[in-house]
């Protein structure tokens, strides 16, 4: 009876409905742990109504209307124009962010780019949307604070950017591979810490992963060694489509947004305080003044030369980092996991990244100089190369050659102004107000562009003393391309146009719903399948009707703008993107009437742009491209031109170009190093003769 009694007591009857309500609750709480996905109904399975956004003379049309001076009222007293209450200098993901913010809040505002929207850091980021693992590595190790805050703030943001715009973000896993046993408890430690100050937003929990399940889901991964691997979870996303996003949903929002207009002067009221800019367009020479209440400089590492401009006395306070990234073939990496190597040889962090169909391996913290297009140097690709053979098995050859693109982006870190003494650089991102009531927005990274033009914007509101109309709504406003999209949404446009299912993927993933505009502006294929979308190129799943949406709604002015930012070819494979140049360049003739020698000049400036993306002189030389004529005149002028060219070389034979195995590369699978071809040569030779001599004997 004692037992029974002990068994079937209040006490243990407690403890057993708790540990039961705890068990339910907890299998209750994973089951509908992970990301929330949009659920798709009726009106994701049809096209979201159309919506064609202003055209950038009707843009370049409000910015010269607020220089100007309006006749006097009818009492008598002048008014000024259309004056913005807000100018935003820099078409980045700060500046674009910062827009989209201001005008959500029901504020007139303006921004304008000296070149194209996210043409430097933003469109040369690693990918990812993520804390930093290395940061929170930091702030405990050297008990920086300031480090703790720029990851707990990036962990917040990072959920919130994969919500307002779930096409172009996703999550990813990554792997730590770990050589040591006594690295498994710190690894865990410091991931499940990351977790943690993730909280709510965090998107899964890390796990341990055996020896056999790593080389199993990385399988390319060198296993002498090996005792397992860690996997956490970050986000990734497109970085140029994403800038583009913020752009076209800020111009929704009522922004005149406009790139290519450069601010070549501030002017300041008789107090010394900002009210306007002379801004220059850069494609035509034209020249005009800007109203504006308040002016925001979000330039990134170009921060300085507008604070220059407001203060011919400033001193710099921009420090910019170097991050340097090659593309790599798809076999480097599985499709669903990245990598991550926190000890190189100089104790640098590597990322290792699924993205786009092909791998991406990059590092930043490289000093550098500030320049509009900075290149990866031979140096550090043949870094991180070396950097990548050390966690590759021994029987993968990682080869110059299989290097399709690499670039470098400038990440902009900064010294504050008003710190009275300051000798170390703000890693996260600073606001400063100089006397002149300019509005400084520096550093920061990708995944914190909200929080950053949150902050920003308040601090403009309070300065400018202007008056919104609702405060901020970005952490659930949705970008252009987000309301109408699911992740099923491919198969309506399969369904609807005849699309290749990888072409129809590719467009839902990187315009949402925006994929059906870009489908309406295809042409027949002429083919029994697909009926809709011809291949730029045939590696690619980028269609010819991206082009022509590019330059119809997304304000797309040069070759560069649609083979780098608004479609990414040159960053997957610079060869391939050369190649395709001719047909993008004439495609952009038909929707802006380039002449051919206009086609000649976009094509001599896109080959030298991808030589900043890692094209040697030397290939560009021998395969560079000329434009398609147009019309019969145009093909007797280019008849005419190659008969020159080819009396000329008769008369004068000259030295053809030629590629040598050591210099730049084509399509990577297809390129040795130095060597090889000898190698090869020397062991057919030998095959050859053992062969042959096998033959005499057995005569």
């Amino acid at each position: 009876m004692t037992i029974l009694s002990k068994v079937f007591s209040r006490r243990t009857l407690a403890y057993a409905t708790g540990g039961t309500a705890l068990l339910f609750g907890g299998g209750y709480w994973y089951l509908n742990s992970g990301p929330a996905y949009p659920v798709p109904t009726v009106t994701t399975r049809r096209p979201p109504p159309p919506w064609t956004p202003p055209s950038r003379a009707e843009l370049l049309r409000q910015l010269k209307a607020s220089g100007s001076i309006t006749a006097l009222t009818k009492g008598g007293q002048p008014v000024e124009g259309e004056e913005f209450d807000l100018l935003i200098v820099g078409g980045g993901a700060t500046g674009a962010g910062c827009a989209v913010d201001a005008a959500s809040r029901g504020l007139k505002v303006a921004l304008v780019e000296r070149d194209d929207f996210s043409s430097g850091t933003s469109s040369k980021s690693t990918k990812l949307v993520h804390g930093g693992v290395r940061y929170l590595q930091k702030a405990v190790f050297e008990l920086d604070y300031d480090q703790y805050k720029l990851v707990r703030e990036a962990l917040y943001e990072r959920r919130t950017f994969l919500h307002i715009a779930p096409y172009l973000s996703e999550m990813l896993p990554i792997m730590l591979p770990i050589y040591k046993y006594w690295q498994v408890p710190y690894y865990l430690a410091g991931c499940k810490m990351y977790d943690i100050l993730a909280g709510k937003e965090n998107m899964e929990t890390s796990y341990l992963m055996s020896k056999g399940k790593a080389l199993e889901t990385f399988p390319m991964l060198k296993s002498d060694g090996l005792v397992g691997a860690l996997v956490y979870y970050d986000g990734q996303h497109n970085d140029s489509r994403m800038n583009m996003a913020l752009i076209m949903t800020a111009v929704k929002l009522g922004a005149t947004v406009v790139n290519y207009c450069e601010v070549t002067q501030l002017h300041k009221n008789s107090n010394g305080k900002l009210n306007g800019v002379r801004v220059k367009d850069k494609l035509t020479g034209e020249q005009w003044n800007i109203k504006a209440k308040g002016i925001i400089n979000a330039t990134g590492p170009f921060t300085d030369a507008l604070l220059l401009l407001d203060n011919p006395n400033h001193e710099p306070i921009v420090q910019p980092s170097s991050g340097v990234h090659i593309t790599l073939p798809n076999y480097y990496s599985p499709r669903k996991m990245g990598l991550l190597d926190p000890a190189t040889s100089d104790g640098r962090v590597i990322f290792f990244l699924p993205w786009q169909g092909n791998t991406i391996a990059g590092t930043t913290d490289t000093p550098a100089r500030v320049t509009r297009d900075p290149e990866a140097s031979e140096e550090d690709i043949r870094w991180l190369l070396e950097e990548v053979r050390r966690y590759l098995s021994p029987d993968i050859k990682v080869r110059r050659g299989d290097v399709l693109s690499a670039w470098s982006g400038l990440r902009p870190l900064v010294r504050d102004p008003s710190a009275e003494k300051t000798e170390g650089l703000v890693r996260n991102h600073m606001i400063n107000v100089s006397p002149s009531g300019l509005v400084t927005i520096a550093g920061g990274k990708w995944t914190t562009y909200r929080a950053m033009a949150e902050e920003t914007v308040d601090e403009a509101i309070k300065t400018f003393g202007l008056k919104p109309k609702n405060g901020c709504v970005t952490q659930s406003l949705r970008l252009v391309g987000s309301e109408g999209w699911s992740r099923n949404m491919f198969i309506g446009l399969i369904q609807t146009y005849g699309l290749e299912t990888h072409v129809a993927k590719h467009l839902s993933e990187n315009y949402g719903d925006r994929a059906w505009t870009v489908c309406s502006l295809a042409e027949p294929t002429g083919l029994s399948w697909p009926l809709y979308g011809k291949r730029l190129v045939s590696q690619y799943p980028i269609i010819d009707a991206e082009v022509r949406y590019a330059v119809r709604h997304e304000y797309a002015l040069t070759a560069i703008d649609v083979l780098a930012r608004r479609t990414r070819l040159s960053f997957l494979n610079a060869r391939l993107a050369l190649d395709a140049l001719p047909q993008v360049v004439d495609i952009m003739a038909e929707e802006l009437g380039w002449s051919l020698s206009e086609r000649q000049r976009q094509i001599d400036k896109a080959v030298n742009f991808f030589g900043s993306m890692g094209l040697s002189p030397a290939y560009v030389a021998a395969h560079r491209p000329r434009p398609i004529p147009r019309g019969t005149w145009e093909k007797v002028q280019t008849g005419l031109w190659d008969a020159c060219i080819a009396v000329a070389n008769t008369v004068r034979p000259g030295k053809t170009a030629e590629v040598t195995p050591a210099e730049g590369f084509a399509s990577g699978r297809s390129k040795f190093e130095p060597g090889e071809i000898s190698a090869i040569r020397n062991a057919c030779f030998e095959g050859c003769a053992g062969i042959c001599g096998g033959f005499r004997e057995g005569a």
